[in-house]
């Protein structure tokens, strides 16, 4: 039978295993825009829109939905000992998974909008876009490592 903390370890070993999917996804599908922006040709175009797909569908999406759940119980598991709720690292940390949600989410929205028009936005656009989910990951790691007291 698994003890309470060896079931915390369990949850909180998936979670990073989430979280690094996730990111990888957030990485490289707007690399991904960078090169469909740059594209020419018909064949590219199509190429872009499946890999942006497959990418934003079958990993960003189930990536992120497992990071959330399992961040769910690491906080129902740990609070007890943790104490997350009485710390302001942990709403500051809250508050930017957020903002890396809508950033998730305006991926699709510019998913959309390049299957209809590659050049929607140039590769200049695209690659500082693509730079805001490692401010976002700099940001986390450090609260959640050093756990700053506000």
């Amino acid at each position: 039978m698994t003890t309470p903390s060896e079931a915390f370890l369990w949850v909180k070993a998936l979670h990073l295993i989430a979280v690094i999917c996730w990111f990888a996804a957030l990485f490289y599908l707007p690399r991904l825009y960078v090169y469909h922006a740059m594209s020419e040709d018909e064949i590219s175009h199509q190429r872009f829109q499946i890999m942006e797909r497959k990418l934003y569908r079958g990993i960003m999406w189930p990536a992120m939905i497992a990071t959330l759940v399992s961040a769910h119980f690491l906080v129902s598991l740990g609070d007890a000992t943790q104490h997350y709720h009485q710390a302001h690292w942990f709403y500051l940390k809250v508050a930017l998974v957020g903002v890396l949600i809508i950033y998730h989410l305006s991926c699709g929205y510019y998913r959309k909008k390049l299957i209809t028009n590659a050049h929607y936005k140039s590769h200049k656009f695209w690659r500082f876009f693509n730079e805001f989910p490692t401010i976002i990951l700099l940001a986390v790691v450090i609260l959640v490592v050093v756990k700053p007291q506000f």
